[in-house]
């Protein structure tokens, strides 16, 4: 049984790959429920998508958000599967793994968290094509002077990752210049995002506006595991918050560092598992406090491992 010093967190998109969940859905009937159920919800099949591609289509956030979600639910699924007493003492999500996150502390169901998500990806997606924006990864320089570079550029900072890995977004010319000034000022490396727009910058303005709309006729409980959210850094228990803060989200930094503290800090946390495709939160988490145990629960060989 996982008891109280262990958190759940969700992993975000940039995750995916072609073949995601397949060895879930051949070899764990709850898992296969998941899958069956998202694509009874969205009308079109995710299945497919995670299973079979293409990359160029699983990559777009319209289809991705929907994916990356459905695998990382069918993870907790199997995992709960085998282990039915396991309790996290809290949970969090990178972005979209926020959606995972509330579903797993049932704050919605994940019907309902299925189709916040697609609608986030197709808002999103619509961001995209309206604006050509870009992100760029700053390794190894202050915060404070990336924050004062983006200033001047007239860009935002996307993603408070872990100590020395801090995203930028923007449009694309700016996001170009402003990395090529970091580097000046003594960043170790400023790599250009594979990535179809500028996330979490005032270009997805639009995007969260209108998915504040979508969420305000959707009914949020208040979380029976406690959450942190990337908008605030903290721990939030009020539906209002959540909504507002999943509203101001799309736009705003993702402050994952300050999630996990929040959570070793607060519940006294130390182990974090992560679900869903890749492990690229159990790598952050480690640079956050090397103390911390992880794991990654992506397929049925990782829950058979667990123990």
């Amino acid at each position: 049984m996982i008891v109280m010093k262990t958190a759940f967190v969700f992993a975000g998109q940039g995750a995916q790959s072609v073949g995601m969940g397949k060895d879930l859905y051949d070899r764990c009937p709850s898992a296969r429920k998941i899958f069956d159920e998202a694509d009874s919800v969205l009308g079109w099949s995710v299945t497919d998508v995670c299973f079979n591609g293409p990359a160029e289509k699983l990559t777009g956030s319209r289809f991705c958000q929907p994916a990356i979600y459905t695998v990382s639910m069918a993870c907790l699924a199997g995992f709960l599967e085998r282990f039915p007493d396991s309790l996290p003492c809290a949970a969090a999500g990178l972005s979209l793994g926020e959606y995972s996150a509330m579903a797993c502390s049932q704050v919605f169901s994940f019907a309902d968290g299925l189709r916040l998500v697609a609608k986030r990806g197709e808002l999103m997606d619509k961001a995209c094509r309206e604006n050509e924006g870009g992100m760029a990864s700053i390794i190894g320089l202050a915060p404070e002077i990336i924050a004062e570079v983006c200033t001047a550029h007239d860009i935002d900072v996307a993603n408070f990752n872990c100590p020395g890995q801090i995203v930028i977004s923007g449009p694309v010319d700016r996001v170009t210049a402003a990395a090529a000034e970091l580097k000046e000022k003594g960043a170790r490396r400023a790599v250009p995002l594979n990535v179809a727009g500028a996330f979490h910058s005032r270009l997805m303005k639009s995007a969260g506006d209108a998915l504040g709309e979508v969420l305000k006729d959707v009914n949020l409980a208040a979380p029976r595991i406690p959450v942190a959210q990337n908008f605030t850094g903290t721990v939030v228990s009020s539906p209002d918050e959540i909504r507002t803060n999943l509203k101001n989200q799309v736009a705003g930094s993702v402050r994952w560092d300050s999630c996990v503290r929040a959570i070793a800090k607060t519940y006294g946390a130390d182990t974090f598992i992560e679900f869903g495709p890749g492990s690229v939160l159990s790598g952050l988490i480690r640079r956050i406090d090397p103390a911390l145990n992880v794991r990654n629960i992506s397929c049925m060989d990782d829950i058979e491992r667990y123990e």
